[in-house]
């Protein structure tokens, strides 16, 4: 089977973006982990864009580990790009199952996307038993073998934990971020987050995505950190999130509502022959 796709990345954060509002590529789990396996074609996510009677289209998103994810920031800006570039429309609407994520292009391939209002309730994380979200007290362990307990647990479409460390690289994430992803207190897994304040509202980050493992950006994990570092005063509030190819800048509205603003790529069109 051979198909036109697309190549696409926020930041490092790349995708392959499947284009099925005309066509019916239908994919196996195996074929989606193959495309996404980086001896192959190779990307953190795979995106399917669908019809939608609602609004531009629907999303459909997969982790490289086949598995399917409930959100993905920098991969609905990417989408949200790619149909402006179809329509000229600056302003875009997407859904993930009933959820309506707005986009709105800016200038310089920049694209701002109102991802929702974050959910802190160990319910809505979902956790497994009644704790105090602001601080889960999960220990990890540093490359000096010190320890350190905590972990803000935050739901912004999918469920994170932040850690907020004196130094991100003092920590080996391929080593630990497996172990938090699959902590018994979250049935459904989580990202991890390791972050340090480097100023007034500006945090530097490294992420372990659940399905996906250590990549060079995640959209929710910058706007889970933007929650975690504002808890005691969401509304209003504006935060750089910093990673190794550049900043997200995330705005929370008097409507606790979170605005992801930051940059995509070129938009790169591909065949792939599986």
């Amino acid at each position: 089977m051979e198909f036109k796709a697309f190549k696409m990345d926020g930041l490092g954060n790349d995708f392959v973006i499947i284009d099925n509002r005309s066509n019916n590529v239908e994919l196996t789990k195996d074929q989606i982990i193959r495309i996404c396996d980086r001896k192959f074609i190779g990307c953190d996510q795979l995106i399917f864009v669908k019809k939608s009677n609602k609004g531009d289209a629907e999303m459909e998103f997969y982790n490289s580990d086949g598995s399917i994810s409930g959100a993905c920031g920098n991969g609905t800006r990417c989408v949200a790009f790619l149909i402006f570039k179809e329509t000229d429309k600056k302003v875009v609407d997407l859904f993930v199952g009933s959820n309506l994520l707005k986009s709105k292009i800016l200038e310089n391939s920049e694209v701002e996307t109102i991802i929702g209002v974050p959910k802190t309730h160990w319910k809505d994380i979902p956790m497994s038993e009644n704790l105090d979200t602001k601080n889960l007290g999960i220990e990890i362990i540093d490359k000096n073998n010190s320890s350190s307990k905590g972990g803000v647990a935050v739901n912004v479409g999918n469920p994170h934990v932040i850690f907020f460390v004196d130094n991100i690289d003092d920590f080996d994430l391929k080593k630990i971020g497996p172990i938090v992803e699959n902590n018994k207190l979250f049935p459904e897994k989580c990202n991890f987050t390791l972050a340090n304040k480097i100023g007034n509202n500006h945090y530097r980050v490294k992420v372990w995505e659940r399905g996906a493992g250590l990549t060079k950006a995640c959209g929710t994990a910058a706007c889970a950190t933007a929650v975690a570092a504002n808890l005691e005063k969401l509304e209003n509030s504006s935060t750089e999130i910093e990673f190794g190819l550049g900043k997200l800048i995330i705005n929370i509205d008097q409507d606790k509502k979170i605005h992801m603003r930051g940059p995509v790529s070129d938009i790169k069109e591909i065949k792939i022959n599986i």
